[in-house]
């Protein structure tokens, strides 16, 4: 076997072992049921975004990558790119708490109207102008209070 032919093969070997540890270390373990999973954590909408604009480092070592459930106030619904999102009015008009919502959770999203009060439990991943919350269902819907 020729140099050539042994750096293609090496290369192709790294590739592989690249693509094996992205599937199994990152995709396959973040994945979470949430249908199975109990929240760690039940917070209001103001609240988790309060302490992610008051302290993103610490906010994020309590919530990132955590199942949480957060009630809040209908802001917005799109089905924007085969997205279904829901917006929850955050602790200023500027923020929110980003939904993504799971696809079989679509019927029930085109139910809810703007101002109304819902609890919706997802995995926390972060926050960027808005906390976002990926994977997420609807825990319940509750009539304007």
């Amino acid at each position: 076997m020729n140099r050539k032919n042994k750096i293609v093969l090496f290369l192709l070997g790294l590739f592989i072992v690249a693509s094996l540890y992205v599937y199994f270390g990152i995709y396959y373990h973040s994945y979470i049921d949430i249908e199975k999973v109990s929240a760690e954590v039940e917070i209001s909408s103001g609240e988790l975004t309060s302490f992610f604009i008051l302290n993103e480092k610490s906010a994020n070592s309590i919530y990132r990558g955590k199942v949480i459930e957060v009630e809040g106030i209908v802001k917005e619904v799109t089905f924007l790119n085969n997205r279904n999102t829901v917006l929850l009015q955050g602790d200023t008009k500027y923020s929110s708490v980003i939904c993504d919502m799971r696809s079989n959770q679509i019927e029930e999203i085109k139910k809810l109207k703007q101002g109304q009060k819902i609890k919706i439990k997802g995995v926390c991943k972060g926050f960027l102008k808005d906390a976002i919350l990926l994977n997420c269902m609807l825990i319940n819907k509750k009539s304007n209070e």
